[in-house]
């Protein structure tokens, strides 16, 4: 064989062995991509205030999927209400602690967006199940409701909290606190057993213990670390708020000092009709991480 004819050969030959390692390179790529795209999304945990009606997320585009038309940008991902009935029966723990069980969907990480006493529930969850959380939204949360005068704890009066009852029982429900015009109601009259059993839960919860344990306020680890998880945190407070004092929202940056703080102007407590967008946005930004990986 002439010197040329051998080059040409063994040019051919390189060329093809070069195609083959093109098109295995391409298809683990692709591999990779459809392991990446078949990752279930996470899901939304909506746990909503006491007395609060479903309407209250009415106009939260992420909620649409349950409640009313969801928005585009979050088409796709599993969205569940927790009424605070349903917390107080621990039916949000049973969901996170029984994987595949009651119809579960594949989401394995969940947002917990949590609302007065919902975000009491969501920080109480974080502590028990902080492999389970992809972010979390809170909105007028606390960790403790009422004051507690021998430590300084600036919370509600327990006049207050009576107070709030009785409010509830003369409106009926409609139009507790005032609704702002245009906005849903997102208040809803109760039966008498079912407010008061709200009542005992936040007369009586605290979760500073365990936040401090399972988030170490001020260490050396990430922010939202625990033994390598995870996840980003957004808190809204508005900066009067009557029911749940903005103090509440400084402490909760102690324990997450890298969240994303937003005082709102004004005294409203019901955050989900007041800043629908931003809390979407809050949403979406959790979801934007989880993406990430």
């Amino acid at each position: 064989m002439a010197d040329g004819d051998y080059e040409r050969g063994r040019g051919r030959e390189i060329a093809s062995i070069a195609a083959h390692l093109k098109r295995l390179a391409a298809a683990r790529s692709n591999a990779a991509t459809q392991t990446v795209s078949e990752a279930p999304r996470p899901g939304v945990l909506v746990l909503n205030g006491w007395a609060a009606s479903p309407q209250a997320w009415d106009l939260c585009g992420f909620a649409g999927s349950k409640f009313q038309v969801q928005s585009s940008r979050f088409q796709g991902v599993d969205v569940r209400l927790f009424s605070y009935i349903d917390q107080l029966d621990g039916l949000p723990e049973r969901f996170l602690s029984e994987p595949g069980a009651n119809n579960q969907a594949p989401a394995t990480k969940f947002i917990l967006v949590g609302w007065s006493m919902g975000g009491s529930s969501a920080l109480r969850l974080a502590c028990q199940f902080p492999d389970r959380v992809a972010g979390l939204v809170l909105l007028a949360a606390t960790p403790r409701m009422m004051e507690v005068k021998e430590t300084g704890w600036r919370g509600m009066s327990p006049r207050r909290l009576d107070a709030l009852r009785k409010g509830l029982e003369l409106t009926h429900g409609e139009g507790f606190f005032g609704v702002p015009e245009g906005k849903p109601n997102p208040y809803m009259v109760d039966v008498s057993e079912n407010l008061e059993r709200g009542l005992r839960y936040l007369l009586e919860t605290d979760i500073r213990a365990d936040l401090e344990r399972v988030f170490p306020p001020h260490s050396n680890i990430h922010p939202f670390s625990h033994s390598g998880i995870s996840f980003p945190v957004h808190i809204f407070q508005s900066e009067r708020d009557g029911i749940v004092r903005s103090d509440n929202a400084a402490y909760l940056k102690t324990i997450f000092p890298q969240a994303q703080l937003t005082m709102v102007p004004g005294t409203e407590h019901a955050l989900p009709i007041q800043i629908p967008k931003e809390i979407d946005d809050a949403v979406d930004a959790c979801l934007a991480v989880a993406a990430k990986g």
